[in-house]
């Protein structure tokens, strides 16, 4: 069994023992990083292609509360307040949004026996339209899944390691593609569709993930910003070296504070750590919404934007968008009593790095150029599972009935290449690094030193 199934091999991997031993290791962790994660990459290709038509989809499924008919004039924001009050008397009003178009609904966020709602109101009329828990939003579940599997930080965390692991899928694919003795561009740039059932299998996997490397690529490292382990540290290094919020955008005095942004409001990602001014003129009579949504209205933000409203003396108003194109961020913070604004932070000032992420941000989520930024993301999406599912239909076709059929491959300290390639993606990645020697260690001290095990794995 085992010179079957070293002929079987040598005739797929080079003749030097070498690199040999190089395209087994490389072939047998992509293996591995395809059985851990692949299926997670599907979920998340699915998720993720849903998500890019949020706007579109959530239009639809909750017209009835977006659409209003236009009139002359509008009512106070204040009468709009009073009608949340009148239906919620007990609960506490946390957030306002006004419609950005004449035909839409505001909005007013509030929390009322431990549930987080929003009531859509008519600014015309100021009569509420209707509410929705907030928990229950579909497109919100979406994201939740998407970014973090509904198991909080747990999940955040697997789905760090799911992105990082397709880095490594892609890598050690990339390598298994690379033609050594290329004769046409054949099982290259496109599937060899005469050549058999075999090839044809092998090219159905191949050719499609090299076309849409770099897109899942790019998919990847923009979406890593958000993750809880490297995307906070990445942030932590961002702030640490200049390229986080200068102190320019400080209108007032610095604050004083010690609170983040990120912990009263959801804000852009390169605001998330700016430092939250305080409320300095406590006593006097805090400004009405009606000022606050007119003062945002001379700045000139956004029209998407919301308002957070301060629960504290000493807090602020917070204004916050989440406009489809990047230039058009901002995060706003308003003395409560004086109505002075106390930082103004826009794309403009953030650093380079900043920039950076907020352009991959927004074209992660396929608002930068519209629908062609859409459809873009949603054909690397859809090659995503593509490869997935041919790739396991090419497993499963080469596989042994019994076992995963995993090539054997020399220890990870004799193939040097691939020892330097894994210690250079785990000092990029941490979670990689620490997954990889927990895979290598169950490898080599169980999986080779169990003989039905390793008949299993190497079958």
């Amino acid at each position: 069994m085992k010179d079957k199934r070293e002929k079987r091999d040598s005739d797929k991997f080079p003749k030097k023992t070498v690199d040999r031993d190089v395209y087994r290791t490389m072939w047998r962790w992509h293996l591995y990083a395809g059985i851990l994660f692949a299926p997670l990459l599907v979920l998340l290709a699915v998720t993720g292609s849903g998500y890019l038509f949020k706007t579109e989809i959530e239009g639809v499924i909750y017209q009835e509360y977006y659409q209003v008919d236009p009139q002359e004039d509008k009512v106070a924001v204040s009468e709009q307040l009073e009608e949340v009050k009148r239906l919620y008397p007990e609960a506490v009003v946390t957030k306002y949004r006004p419609g950005e178009g004449s035909e839409r609904s505001s909005e007013v966020t509030i929390s009322a026996n431990e549930e987080s709602l929003t009531v859509f109101i008519d600014p015309y009329t100021g009569k509420s339209i209707g509410e929705l828990n907030n928990e229950e939003r579909i497109m919100d579940k979406i994201e939740e899944i998407h970014g973090e599997l509904m198991a909080g930080t747990l999940g955040d965390r697997i789905v760090e390691l799911a992105a990082c692991w397709a880095i490594v899928l892609l890598v050690t694919g990339f390598f298994l593609w690379f033609p050594k003795k290329p004769k046409g561009m054949g099982g290259i740039l496109f599937p060899r569709l005469k050549k058999g059932g075999k090839i044809l299998r092998r090219d159905l996997h191949a050719v499609p993930a090299f076309w849409i490397s770099g897109g899942l690529l790019f998919l990847i490292l923009t979406g890593l910003p958000w993750s809880g382990f490297w995307g906070a540290n990445f942030q932590a290094i961002t702030t640490n070296t200049g390229e986080g919020y200068p102190p320019s955008v400080w209108i007032g005095d610095a604050p004083v504070s010690g609170v983040e942004t990120q912990d009263i409001a959801e804000v852009p990602w390169a605001a998330e750590t700016l430092d939250v001014p305080i409320s300095s003129l406590q006593g006097l009579v805090p400004q009405t919404l009606d000022q606050v949504v007119e003062i945002a209205e001379q700045t000139g933000i956004y029209p998407t934007y919301s308002i957070i409203i301060p629960q504290e003396p000493e807090g602020v108003y917070t204004l916050s968008v989440f406009p489809p194109k990047a230039q058009d961020e901002a995060t706003i913070h308003i003395d409560q009593y004086s109505g002075a604004v106390l930082a103004d932070y826009r794309y403009d000032n953030y650093g380079i790095i900043g920039k950076v992420v907020a352009w991959g941000i927004t074209l992660h989520k396929g608002s930068q150029f519209g629908l062609i930024n859409q459809l873009a993301s949603l054909i690397i999406c859809m090659g995503i599972v593509m490869t997935v599912i041919s790739g396991v239909y090419l497993w499963w076709k080469r596989k042994p009935k019994k076992g995963i059929g995993g090539p054997t491959a020399p220890p990870l300290f004799k193939t040097k290449k691939f020892l330097w390639l894994m210690i250079g993606l785990s000092m990029l990645f941490p979670l990689v690094g620490l997954s990889i020697l927990v895979v290598w260690i169950l490898d080599r001290l169980i999986v080779q030193r169990i003989p039905v095990l390793k008949r299993w794995f190497n079958a």
